[in-house]
């Protein structure tokens, strides 16, 4: 065997990791500060899409609106689940996680504060002029005099045979610790509010009511814990919807103000209130609020068949298509209409104007001149009957409905009819009239329990950071000697907070001048 190879063979080999040293290894990375510090950036950066990117429960839409313009970046923002980031996998995942690297913080930590807190001030050094801060005077000042006015500036004082050890700034490691403690206390409320609260979206016209029942939700996100029965009775009545627009400058058009005028019942039996509903006014029934999130128009429309009959008429909400002028597009189904079901696809200008190549546009979206252009009628089958979901912004595939005479887009484009004006259809389909406009409003109702506890840790996590930031943790230590001459105190002091000599200086000194309170020779 050669000299290499049998110093190979004694070389001391390394153990192999193994399962538990893996497991080991992970869990003290996902619970060290560190790793939680960029999970919490993590989470507050995977936030950043929920601000910017409409979201199903608050904005549909406005969610419908991207399917609409831009099919393919709508797939996009599906397929990673930006329609829905807080209730989305990888969300879910940065939350849970921080959720368990905080209790590793957390448990550790309490058992280190609570060993400070029982642990007495260490002894007093023989020498106190080597310390950072050193002070001396000629007195006849008594150790148990010194420990009572060290004691009097709130130092935890211990005592020995002619020194006097003191301590103070514990709350800088209580801040620490409930700091972690309220983040914790935020992420337990979020869950609170998940499993048992509740949220939803419904559309509500002028005239029109809503009762918080499951049914009259246009969109019911619930938490695990949440049934039919949790939600609070209550009801309301869309009496008016104002909107104040800037109607002069550089910002014409600009929306100032809105106001919804609600008739409430917060239950059964109980009076109708009038409750003025605005963006930042919440009405909240119980602990159930409801927000105003968005707003449009819902002209009224009556249609009439080929037999004379009125197959429809009511208002119909129509889908926001520019936010400037509120020009809007508008589909009116008439299932009911004979010979054929009757179907519409309309554009809503809340103040139309004519423009020079003979079409017409809105140039504010106040509802000053409102009309309504026709872009096409179509006869078939709607596909109401079909049992499959469809939307009440889109009609039928093209195969199913056929488009009538001359009111093909391109060939014939009828001037806008106004309030109270109607245009036969051709062909003898019948006809439809724009009776009046109303308005509607997109209305968010949520229940959170967590609410209030999560507000109440967050302002306990403020307050705890303060006080990890600006207390610091200081040590004073003083000997009594005697001497033939008379006695001499020293007094030396520390910090025990990187960063924070400086600030100590000034507090040092104001230490020595108490203690040193009619005596002479301060050096």
């Amino acid at each position: 065997m050669s000299v290499q190879e049998l110093e190979k063979e004694r070389a001391p080999k390394q153990a192999a990791f193994g399962l538990v040293g893996w497991l080991r290894w992970g869990w003290r990375t996902l619970t060290s500060m560190r790793t939680a510090l960029i999970l919490l950036f993590l989470l507050a950066l995977g936030s950043v899409p929920g601000s910017l990117v409409p979201q199903r429960g608050v904005e549909p839409d406005k969610v419908a609106r991207i399917y609409e313009q831009n099919p393919t970046l709508a797939e996009w923002y599906d397929r990673f689940q930006l329609f829905e980031v807080f209730t989305s996998t990888w969300f879910a995942a940065v939350y849970l996680l921080l959720f368990t690297s905080l209790i590793g913080c957390i448990i550790p930590r309490t058992a280190t504060y609570v060993r400070e807190l029982r642990r007495k001030p260490p002894a007093a050094p023989q020498n106190l002029s080597r310390l950072p801060h050193f002070a001396s005077f000629e007195s006849d000042l008594e150790v148990e005099e010194t420990a009572r006015r060290l004691r009097k500036l709130r130092f935890r004082v211990v005592t020995g045979d002619g020194w006097v050890s003191a301590e103070k700034g514990y709350l800088r490691e209580t801040g620490n610790l409930f700091f972690h403690i309220a983040l914790l206390g935020i992420l337990l409320a979020i869950a609170a509010g998940s499993l048992f609260g509740y949220r939803g979206n419904v559309l509500v016209v002028e005239g029109d009511g809503f009762a918080n029942t499951v049914a009259a939700y246009d969109r019911y996100i619930p938490g695990s814990q949440v049934s039919a029965e949790s939600l609070e009775p209550f009801s309301l009545q869309l009496a008016d919807f104002k909107v104040a627009y800037q109607v002069a400058g550089d910002k014409k058009g600009q929306a100032l103000d809105y106001t919804a005028h609600l008739k409430v019942n917060d239950s059964p039996d109980a009076p109708a209130r009038d409750f003025d509903l605005k963006v930042n006014t919440p009405l909240e029934v119980n602990g159930t609020q409801t927000y105003l999130i968005g707003n449009g128009y819902a002209p009224v429309f009556k249609v009439t068949d080929g037999k004379g009959q009125v197959a429809f008429e009511g208002a119909v909400p129509c889908l926001i298509e520019d936010k400037a002028t509120m020009t809007s597009g508008c589909v009116v189904k008439a299932p009911d209409a004979q010979p054929e079901q009757l179907g519409f696809l309309l554009r809503f200008l809340p103040t139309s104007v004519p423009l020079t190549d003979g079409t017409y546009a809105s140039a504010f979206p106040g509802s000053l001149n409102p009309e309504v252009r026709l872009e096409g009628a179509f006869t078939g089958d709607l596909g109401l009957r079909s049992g499959k979901p469809q939307s009440v912004y889109e009609l039928a595939p093209p195969e199913l409905m056929k488009k009538l005479k001359p009111l093909v887009m391109g060939t014939h484009v009828p001037k806008p009819l106004a309030a109270g004006q109607s245009i036969d259809l051709p062909e003898g389909a019948g006809k439809l009239e724009f009776v009046g406009v109303k308005e509607w409003i997109t209305l968010q109702i949520a229940y959170d329990p967590g609410r209030m506890p999560a507000l109440v840790f967050s302002g306990t996590a403020v307050v705890a950071i303060a006080l990890s930031l600006m207390i610091r943790r200081r040590r004073v230590f003083v000997r009594v000697k005697e001497g033939p001459d008379g006695g001499r105190v020293d007094v030396g002091g520390l910090t025990r907070t990187e960063g924070s000599a400086a600030g100590f200086a000034e507090e040092f000194a104001d230490i020595v001048k108490v203690l040193s309170a009619g005596e002479k020779h301060v050096r």
